[in-house]
């Protein structure tokens, strides 16, 4: 029963735009800010096959582009890199907005760093489209900003929400689930703080294709399971959370490096992803759990054989992920 409701779960996360906009991955907006005036700019678009998402980056009027932009097509994005200069006048107090935010499902990852050395960062929404450069971010903002970039991540990463809900499929008991995804948080926290520090360093790719090993590993798991043998992850979940937890930090160390961190704030700003991104965690276990129990008394009946949908469903397009990254490691695109 846990199993045909599991993969209605895992079908919801599959299908969802949550999903889907996760894959296409956020834009990205870097402005820095040189000490003679001029504004360099980096707009990376993600890519929907050929075509690059319809959003447009709205500067200050009185910005000038001081030469053409230069271009590239990276696998998943285009890049585009430009020079402006804004006559003198500071950005702080400035507007930086982006056209077409509203009409998709996708946000914008905003890095500015400032000629005094002043670093922002924030994501843009399509509820919430523009950012008005502050002179100094208070510790409220910075914290708040970097909570919800974690909470962000997690809860539009559904590889990390498919190896949550594999692990559920197999551990049972309270303690047991407890212990399980205390060592997944532990770990994961541990090289999300070493990578974020620059102690740890692995390629994004061969990262991302281990992350998508875990969750083939677990479905495959709840196979053998299921068949009456004794598997790893239930006699020892707590050891293959953490184990695969250690990647998971790293993927989460990826998507902060992405954003960037203030110099001055990197403790707080560290501290609050990890926090936000515990939050979605909690956010996910306690409402799987709840579904899982709340349908599994429902009178519910399937076709014998119908348990094996969940886990070969999350285990073909882990295989899929993992397929692909591993290419992806080997010919370089990251």
């Amino acid at each position: 029963m846990r199993l045909r409701v599991a993969l209605l779960l895992a079908a919801a996360l599959l299908a969802s735009p949550v999903a889907r906009a996760h894959e296409i991955r956020p834009a990205l907006l870097d402005i820095t800010e040189a000490p003679g005036g001029a504004i360099q700019v980096v707009w990376k678009v993600p890519t929907r096959g050929n075509r690059a998402l319809a959003l447009t980056p709205v500067f200050p009027e009185h910005w000038q582009q001081l030469a053409l932009p230069s271009e590239r097509t990276v696998p998943g994005a285009w890049i585009q890199h430009s020079t402006w200069k804004s006559e003198g006048r500071p950005l702080v107090g400035q507007a930086i907005e982006i056209a077409g935010l509203s009409a998709l499902q996708t946000d914008v990852l905003l890095r500015i760093a400032l000629a005094d050395g002043t670093a922002h960062s924030a994501i843009l929404r399509p509820s919430d489209p523009s950012f008005v450069v502050p002179a100094i971010a208070s510790k409220g903002e910075v914290a708040g900003s970097y909570w919800r970039m974690g909470l962000s991540h997690i809860l539009e990463g559904v590889d990390h929400l498919l190896f949550l809900l594999a692990l559920l499929l197999i551990v049972s008991g309270f303690w047991k689930l407890l212990q399980t995804v205390t060592a997944f948080t532990l770990a994961h926290s541990l090289t999300l703080a070493l990578a974020t520090l620059g102690f740890v360093h692995l390629p994004p790719a061969p990262t991302e294709a281990v992350i998508a090993l875990s969750i083939l590993f677990l479905a495959a798991e709840i196979v053998r399971k299921h068949q009456g043998k004794t598997v790893l992850t239930e006699r020892r979940p707590w050891l293959v959370a953490g184990a695969f937890g250690l990647f998971h930090g790293l993927g989460f160390a990826g998507a902060l490096s992405e954003v960037g961190v203030p110099a001055h704030e990197v403790p707080l700003a560290l501290l609050m992803f990890n926090v936000g991104v515990e939050t979605g965690q909690v956010i996910f276990v306690v409402a799987a759990v709840g579904v899982l129990a709340a349908l599994g008394r429902l009178p519910l009946t399937a076709p014998r054989g119908a348990w094996r949908l969940a886990p070969y469903s999350i285990g073909a397009v882990a295989a899929f992920w993992t397929i692909q990254r591993v290419v992806s490691s080997i010919t370089g695109d990251v």
